[in-house]
């Protein structure tokens, strides 16, 4: 046992040290693995519609179909995905696959602004995208490469009468389709019936080849697109098979995937791994409806559930979860952000079920720690590393750091991204020439090999699971009439973890709170925005003018 790696002495029992990350050939040898072993078994199930893992690979045929004979779309060409948790999402993400595109997952939430810069930076031929945003499509296409936009009502998949029911609510009794026109856009399942029907020669994809561009701020800094290899998703998922694979029953479990699937945690755990396992994704498309994601829990008979920390203390905040079966449920794992102790302890109370933290980052596709899925309590680490991977603790000159020292984290493995999309200089930062990944997180390992997170190095902010990078929201402020300087912190949040908080130095004296969040709701993403706003003569500089964010951190925290 090598000293360097005191967390193989603490693997559960049957875990290898190691995994092939070429088990398979791609994500698609995966898929039609699963279609071969679990066709008659139920796939996804979303709003009272259940399909099969055949019926799925009937509909990805035809969007494969459509994507290569009618959009003559070629290898390697990009398509952005801009929806929440629906059935359309899995067609369009392994028919987007089999065509041997790259998928770029798009948050449907973002401004006109974020959403060009990333339509733009991937250089996206095609988008698919929910009614409910196709405006926020509309407003950049004139500026984006864009060339074929499909758009899709949210009951468009459902069964019987529930398509048109569910479509005619959302857009007129709920009114949340906002007016678009789009010139040439075609309908999601006009598109299936352009395909169907019509042989395709699949394209050779390997685990070379580029899955996904996968959107993240990276260190600092504009979004910048990680590059998954279909390597890096197979090695993940062998990963997670070899660590949690003698307690899931094939072709029986049932996943709760409430995160979106746009989001790199719920993409791999749920959708891919899942999958691989032949189980059922329950799909919850508006999981802060926490009263009806109950009542979803109570008919689904479900077996594992993922989350972030916000979830997790949302759903043992409503009412009626404590009153569920949770006689078949045996895995609930939280990632995206810290688990805290209170909610981990509850949660065990009352599902009798230990809420299991893992740890990772878009750049590791996502994986890289885990703690056992057989153990009793919470322990406050994020785990050990998975099979296959490394992991070291360094301090600011590069020098791994004793047991129990604190450092900055790095990790090594087959699921650490190839780099940043078109970004050497941004990769370079990051990923050093063999293979070392530095998180930006600060960490110690203890002497059974379990790693804690301490402080992150870098300024961002995790709202929610998600990452805030106080540059984006600084230069987006800066713009904003009436505002001389600027700088953001995230402040502690009892529902999301952290929230971003606004330091504001005025140019116009009458400039006041509500002006500077309105700017932000038109210019940020929800989660990104400022929820609170103070107002200050000066901020806090080095001597060659840098505003010290550190020091406003340590001022809140002083205020208790």
């Amino acid at each position: 046992m090598s000293e360097s790696m005191p967390w193989l002495d603490s693997y559960p029992e049957g875990v290898p040290a190691e995994i092939n990350p070429d088990a398979y050939s791609s994500i698609n040898a995966v898929f039609d693995d699963a279609i071969a072993k679990y066709g008659n078994r139920p796939a996804f199930h979303s709003m009272g519609t259940t399909i099969t893992y055949s019926e799925l690979n009937g509909y990805v045929d035809e969007f494969a179909s459509y994507l290569i004979n009618v959009l003559k779309l070629q290898k390697g060409d990009r398509i952005a995905i801009m929806m929440p948790n629906c059935l359309q999402y899995p067609i369009a993400i392994f028919g987007a696959l089999r065509a041997g595109l790259i998928v770029v997952n798009t948050n449907p939430m973002y401004t006109p602004r974020e959403l060009k810069h990333q339509l733009c930076d991937s250089g996206a031929s095609a988008i698919v995208v929910l009614d409910n945003f196709a405006s926020t499509v509309e407003k950049v296409l004139s500026e984006c490469p864009v060339k074929t936009v499909i758009t899709t009502g949210l009951g468009d998949r459902l069964s019987g009468l529930k398509k048109p029911i569910v479509n005619f609510v959302v857009k007129y009794v709920k009114k949340m389709v906002p007016a678009f026109n789009i010139p040439g856009a075609i309908r999601f399942n006009d598109a299936l019936a352009q395909g169907k029907g019509k042989s395709f020669t699949r394209p050779e994809v390997t685990n070379d080849d580029t899955a996904f561009l996968q959107y993240t701020g990276g260190t600092t800094g504009v979004a910048k697109g990680a590059v998954l290899l279909h390597r890096n998703l197979v090695a993940n998922m062998e990963q997670a098979s070899a660590w949690v694979g003698k307690d899931v029953r094939l072709g029986q479990e049932i996943i709760i995937t409430a995160l979106p699937l746009y989001h790199i945690f719920a993409l791999t755990a749920n959708l891919l791994v899942f999958m691989k396992f032949g189980a059922l994704n329950w799909l919850i498309t508006n999981p802060r409806d926490m009263p009806n994601f109950v009542k979803e829990l109570a008919k689904s008979n479900f077996t594992a559930i993922t989350g972030v920390n916000t979830l997790f203390n949302g759903l043992l905040n409503t009412e009626g979860f404590d009153k569920l079966d949770f006689s078949k449920l045996h895995l609930a794992l939280g990632g995206g952000m810290a688990v805290q102790r209170p909610v981990a302890d509850r949660w065990k109370k009352v599902t009798g079920v230990t809420l299991v933290e893992a740890y990772g980052l878009t750049e590791t596709s996502p994986a890289a720690m885990i703690n056992p899925i057989t153990l009793q309590d919470y322990n406050g680490a994020i785990g050990l590393p998975l099979p296959s991977t490394d992991a070291k603790v360094i301090d600011d000159d590069g020098n791994t750091l004793a047991r129990g020292e604190v450092g900055e984290l790095c990790i090594k493995g087959p699921q650490v991204m190839k780099g940043y999309w078109r970004r050497p200089d941004e990769t370079a930062k990051v990923l050093d020439a063999d293979g070392w990944l530095k998180t930006g997180d600060i960490a110690k390992m203890d002497e059974q090999g379990y790693l804690y997170i301490v402080d992150r190095k870098k300024d961002m902010i995790l709202v929610s699971g998600f990452n805030v990078y106080p540059n984006e929201i600084e230069d987006t402020m800066a713009a904003m009439p009436g505002i001389a300087e600027v700088a953001a912190i995230g402040v502690d949040d009892e529902h999301s973890g952290e929230a971003v908080k606004l330091f504001v130095v005025r140019k116009d004296p009458a400039l006041t709170e509500a002006q500077v969040k309105e700017f932000a709701h038109a210019n940020l993403t929800g989660y990104k925005r400022p929820r609170h706003v103070e107002f200050a003569d000066e901020l806090p500089k080095t001597n060659v003018g840098k505003i010290l964010r550190r020091e406003l951190r340590d001022r809140e925290k002083a205020k208790g």
